[in-house]
């Protein structure tokens, strides 16, 4: 939809450029200044300016370039959507990863704690040490 929309500009513009007249320009000099404009001078010492001869261009050739380019833009366009989305896709990816990791060890540091928590005697230095390695890695991992 896009491409016919820009085809139709370029067409129109195309035929309003062909359609536009050149107008007689007039040159002016008074007391050593010159001016142009649209009329001829008040003192009728003005010099008409011959209009521009028109550009002898092929439209069709000018109409299938500026396809071609809209056809390459538009490529490159999608490729450039594909790819962000590409990037998009793989970073959700790997947040979910991050997520899951996350989650294992708040599961974990919290089994520790649970150890310690019903740990004897004997093994509460141990499961002291477990719970806060636990604890320091899931700090470092997965930051409040």
């Amino acid at each position: 939809m896009t491409r016919h929309a820009t085809i139709l500009l370029l067409c129109l513009g195309l035929a309003v450029s062909a359609t536009a007249g050149a107008q007689t320009v007039y040159k002016c000099d008074r007391d050593g200044k010159l001016s142009y404009a649209s009329t001829p001078c008040a003192d009728g010492a003005s010099l008409a300016l011959p209009a521009p001869a028109r550009p002898t261009t092929d439209d069709s050739a000018g109409l299938a370039r500026q396809k071609k380019l809209a056809d390459r833009l538009e490529k490159e366009r999608h490729q450039r959507e594909a790819k962000d989305e590409r990037e998009q896709e793989r970073a959700a990816k790997t947040a979910a990863v991050h997520a899951r990791q996350c989650a294992a060890l708040k599961l974990k540091q919290k089994w520790t704690a649970d150890d310690l928590a019903n740990a004897s005697d004997k093994t509460r230095a141990r499961a002291q040490l477990k719970a806060r390695r636990a604890a320091e890695k899931l700090a470092l991992e997965c930051p409040p």
